[in-house]
């Protein structure tokens, strides 16, 4: 009769090492699934970041809608009597090309997510030294006019050239601000935006002379060459779109296309002339005015800084 107590006892110790190794074979798949399902990893974009970033582009500028308009008005005198009064204008299209050329940028600005989203918005200042121009030698600008008689001569029509030697324009400045709305990844946002801009805009005109035809003969008007130039800032506005890469929270690269386009530009030239031709002495002055606007595009890459 001991025996059947005994024999209880070690089915009871069989059963109690054999349970834990079942229960551990039974966990085994659920424990190896847990183990092995890869953690979700957090992005490197920052919620939020203020950038300070350089570097440069390559940039193609169009001189869209050139005029130029001179003009000469005189009086011409014989033996310091006055013997007649002339005036003649014209204008014409410089034509000009475009320029294509590498430009330094340094850009400034933030972003910020939405709260709970992918989607972010920000702006940025960039500042680029573009240093394009476009410029025309020898330029003629057809004048047609005539001068009065103040004898008894009757009044004649004349024609001419205003000829300009050397007529440039050139942007050097451009600041954008942008504003913008993106979309992060894991490394990455792209982003869209639009807003102003100002440019730096010269013109210069060198070696202006006034000729005319009068009685079949070339005549110099005007004397000595004049030359003018003039600076101002134009506004105009821009659009950009983008993409960054970022490295670490603290570092990335941005990689962006612009297109920008000016307001008209304008500017005005006056300057006293006096000449003698054949016993005539001609004193007047010879102006006029020009115009035009300018388009930007450039592909840029910059290393940024967050912080």
């Amino acid at each position: 009769m001991k025996t059947l107590p005994a024999a209880a006892g070690v089915l009871a110790a069989l059963v109690g090492l054999t349970a834990p190794v079942v229960a551990a074979d039974t966990a085994s798949p659920e424990s190896a699934a847990l183990v092995t399902k890869a953690p979700a990893s957090a992005s490197t974009v920052p919620f939020e970041a203020l950038f300070l970033g350089v570097g440069g582009g390559f940039g193609s500028t169009s001189f869209n809608d050139p005029y130029l308009y001179a003009q000469g008005v005189s009086e011409i005198s014989q033996g310091g009597v006055p013997v007649a009064v002339g005036a003649a204008g014209g204008s014409t299209d410089p034509g000009f090309g475009s320029d294509g050329r590498l430009a330094p940028i340094v850009q400034f600005g933030g972003f910020r997510h939405f709260d709970g989203s992918d989607w972010l918005w920000g702006a940025k200042f960039t500042y680029g030294y573009l240093d394009a121009s476009s410029s025309v030698a020898n330029l003629p600008v057809p004048q047609s006019g005539g001068y009065e008689n103040l004898t008894d001569d009757p009044s004649t029509s004349f024609g001419g050239n205003v000829v300009v030697h050397s007529y440039e324009t050139r942007i050097t400045h451009q600041i954008s601000f942008v504003p913008f709305i993106g979309r992060s990844y894991e490394k990455m946002f792209v982003y869209a935006g639009a807003g102003p801009t100002v440019s730096r805009v010269e013109s210069n005109l060198d070696g202006v002379i006034g000729f005319a035809e009068i009685n079949g003969q070339h005549v110099d008007v005007t004397g000595a060459p004049s030359n003018f130039s003039s600076e101002e800032w134009v506004f105009g506005g821009a659009v950009t779109v983008g993409l960054t890469y970022f490295f670490t929270p603290q570092w990335f690269v941005d990689v962006n296309y612009t297109y920008a386009r000016t307001a008209d530009y304008s500017g005005s030239f006056s300057t006293p002339f006096s000449s003698s031709t054949d016993g005539y002495d001609d004193v007047g002055i010879l102006s006029g005015n020009y115009s035009g606007s300018l388009t930007t595009q450039a592909v840029a890459i910059s290393i940024n800084r967050a912080f």
